[in-house]
């Protein structure tokens, strides 16, 4: 097939005017009747300088010939043609080229030549550049022409005219390019920078990623001719962007969580297959006991993830350079002076060798994961501390008195902060009575938990006064801001305002009698209890919530509600019933009161109902600390109580000593009517003597036999030792010795003294 000249001063393409040895036109084609704009008869006979623009330059155009073969640049008149190149050719017409009577002109617009001529000097030079693979292939995928260096490695032949890209690749690799050249020359649509794998027969375990570009090519007559495709080596790039790729997903990784074994599970994931075929990651035994490791490697290593293939890969030369040992690396992991761990990778034979960027990439991605385990080792060390000292303080999980039984569970919480300040307590109180505390501290980590032991012994220390629950909020709130005020002074700047800090507290604190079946509670910014009736019904204490502890300024009101025996009280923090993305607490009281009416249903053991409430409200990771108490409430039954009210006349003494015999003798109690008979008589007769009447006895049979005496009077009394002179002021005293424990409360009428017997052991 004969190649075709697309060249504009080809004799196919210009215009040509035939002229004799003095210019003058002879003859022209069709050609140059369009471009000079004259008919072939108005050119015939004309002088060519008549054609230029400035007829006295052509000594100038003729300036330029050179030889018989000559080109130059003329300016022809602005409507008969403008700036042109020419050449001459000489017809010899069997003469020598100096002896021709005739000369053939072709012409063209010179734009248009010098356009030419850079698109071929562009083609001519965009196939001989060694930077881009370049390849032109036929409508049937065949290579017509391509650069020298259209894939520079191992097992592409020197001569590739006519071959098919599956002759000398991989044919998966040859299919998927085929597929994206043919898709090119079905649908016209250009093909722009599609990374594509590479390998040759010869050589399939090393491959190169190329960046694909291909555009389809049309004929001179329209037609699908075949398509152009270029090959950018771009494995370098595209490497170092995965290694970065991989580098940011490692630092994600890590960051997710503070813990050693989690985060290094997590990390080897990555690294198989994104860097290797195998990772195994192992850690200093200090960092599970969170003791500083020594700067010096050592076999305390304890393997704590592992992924991918067979960890015998990483035999063959595992810390070493991979230079040395190109399928095998580690690199220590080293922070803050301490040698923490070591991470290894290997490969398989299947892959290629690592490289000192895969190295230098690997000690990155140790640096980063050693800072993580030590953050992971100091933060598990300080927040095993804080839940050591937490649980200390707390009581135990499960108690048992005469007004209730009680099973507790606590969770602290899974967040970086640490464990906050939640705490319960379940406190005796004279009587038979108990308290039940349960408070949350505002923060997390030691100073939460310290703020927390300061304020439960404070609570401890009150109930011991037998104050009424919003008195004792009052003296707590008192107390939290005097802390307030400490911490101010001693970190305070001049002029600075006093922080709430992690001072503040919220709290609950509910009494409950077994005698009068009546339980009193106060809050302190603390949600409500609920109360589950023995037939699973479930409502909310109506309790006024106060001010959080340390804000002041707002009194505590209490609430007396008459629970039934055997109903169940639960005490919480806000930790169980808040929901991730919702503040309405309302929902969580409502799925509060659901879990319980389920799990508290049929009498069930508090040990098990509490732990399945808990895990029906809190089923993932905890934001907050959770605590949750529950206590099943006893009653003492009317036979176990005797109460009588006398006059404030002495000679009502031996009368209440007559009832109280007479009672002990129905309980069958004998052994401890003389001692009995004895105190309630200084009672009663102190009672009448110093605060007038009327006055109560009241004697209940329980876990001991308790002796109250109550009267009008807020006077508490006091114990003294008398002297030898004296006569009276020894009754306390006696009282003392003769009981195993007395004290003195304060009531909303006055004041109750009351004592405690041990109950004889049943015969």
């Amino acid at each position: 097939m004969a190649r075709t000249n697309d060249d504009p001063l080809d004799a196919g393409h210009a215009a040509g005017l035939v002229v004799d040895a003095d210019g003058t036109v002879l003859s022209c084609t069709p050609a140059a009747e369009a471009l000079l704009n004259r008919t072939a008869r108005d050119l015939r006979g004309l002088r060519v300088r008549d054609l230029l623009a400035d007829p006295g330059s052509w000594g100038t155009v003729m300036a330029q010939r050179d030889g018989p073969v000559w080109e130059g640049r003329a300016e022809l008149a602005p409507d008969g043609g403008g700036d042109v190149l020419f050449r001459v050719l000489p017809l010899d017409d069997g003469r020598d080229a100096g002896d021709a009577r005739q000369f053939l002109i072709l012409a063209a617009p010179r734009a248009l030549v010098a356009q030419w001529r850079q698109g071929h000097a562009f083609m001519r030079e965009l196939f001989l550049q060694e930077r881009v693979g370049l390849a032109v292939l036929d409508k049937e995928l065949r290579l017509v022409r391509t650069n020298t260096p259209l894939l520079p490695y191992t097992g592409v032949p020197a001569d590739l005219y006519g071959a098919r890209l599956a002759d000398f690749l991989r044919e998966s690799d040859a299919r998927a390019i085929d597929a994206r050249l043919r898709e090119v020359l079905t649908t016209g649509a250009p093909l722009v920078s599609v990374d594509v794998e590479v390998h040759t027969q010869v050589d399939p375990g090393t491959g190169r990623i190329l960046a694909l570009s291909a555009f389809r090519l049309q004929g001179t007559d329209g037609g699908v001719a075949g398509v152009t495709a270029m090959f950018l080596d771009v494995t370098e790039e595209r490497l170092s962007r995965r290694r970065l790729d991989l580098l940011h997903r490692a630092t994600a990784a890590l960051s997710a969580n503070l813990s050693a074994e989690e985060t290094t599970r997590d990390l080897v994931e990555l690294l198989v297959p994104g860097l290797a075929d195998v990772a195994v990651v192992d850690v200093a035994e200090a960092v599970f006991t969170f003791e500083e490791p020594g700067p010096e490697p050592s076999d305390s290593l304890r393997r704590v993830a592992a992924a991918g293939g067979s960890p015998g890969l990483l035999d063959a030369g595992a810390g070493v350079d991979p230079v040395a040992s190109p399928y095998g690396m580690s690199a220590w992991l080293r922070a803050r002076g301490l040698l923490l761990g070591r991470i290894q990778v290997g490969r398989g034979e299947g892959r290629p060798p690592f490289t000192p960027e895969d190295l230098a990439l690997l000690d990155e991605i140790a640096s980063r994961a050693a800072l993580v385990v030590d953050n992971a080792r100091r933060y598990n060390r300080e927040r095993s501390a804080a839940i050591s000292l937490q649980r200390s303080l707390l009581p135990s999980p499960t108690t048992d008195t005469v007004a209730v039984h009680t099973a507790s569970v606590y969770l602290p919480t899974d967040t970086a902060n640490g464990v906050s300040g939640d705490w319960f307590d379940v406190i005796p109180l004279s009587s038979a009575r108990v308290a039940l505390v349960v408070g949350d501290v505002v923060g997390h980590g030691l100073q939460a938990t310290a703020t927390m032991a300061r304020l439960r012994t404070a609570v401890r220390t009150l109930a011991d006064l037998d104050l009424e629950p919003d008195e004792l909020l009052t003296h707590l709130d008192d107390l939290v801001s005097q802390f307030v005020i400490e911490a101010g002074e001693a970190t305070r700047t001049p002029g600075a305002e006093t922080a709430y800090g992690s001072f503040g507290a919220t709290c609950l604190y509910v009494t409950y009698d077994p005698v009068t079946r009546r339980c009193l509670a106060a809050s302190a910014g603390h949600p409500p209890p609920a109360l589950v009736a023995p037939d699973g019904t479930v409502g909310y204490l109506d309790v006024s919530p106060g001010p959080p502890l340390g804000v002041g300024g707002l009194p505590f009101e209490p609430v007396e509600t008459e629970v039934a025996d055997g109903s169940v009280l639960a005490l919480y923090t806000d930790g169980l019933i808040e929901r991730r993305g919702h503040a309405d607490l309302d929902l969580g009281m409502a799925a509060l009161g659901n879990a319980l009416s389920a799990a508290v249903a049929l009498g069930r053991p508090l040990e098990e109902a509490g732990p399945e409430v808990v895990r029906q409200l809190v089923p993932g990771p905890l934001s907050d600390d959770v605590t949750l108490l529950l206590a099943r409430t006893r009653a003492v039954p009317g036979r176990d109580t005797a109460a009588w009210t006398f006059a404030a006349d002495p000679s009502m003494v031996a009368e209440a000593r007559e009832r109280v015999l007479d009672q002990l003798s129905r309980w069958g109690l004998d052994e401890l009517a003389f001692t009995t008979e004895l105190v309630a008589s200084e009672l009663v007769t102190n009672a009448i003597r110093y605060a007038g009447g009327p006055l109560e006895l009241r004697l209940i049979r329980a876990a001991s036999l308790i002796c109250e005496v109550a009267d009008r009077s807020s006077t508490q009394p006091r114990m003294r030792r008398a002297q030898a002179s004296e006569e009276g002021g020894r009754g306390l005293f006696l009282i003392a010795q003769l009981t195993d424990r007395w004290g003195s409360r304060y009531t909303r009428y006055g004041k109750t003294i009351w004592t405690e017997q041990a109950l004889p052991p049943p015969s």
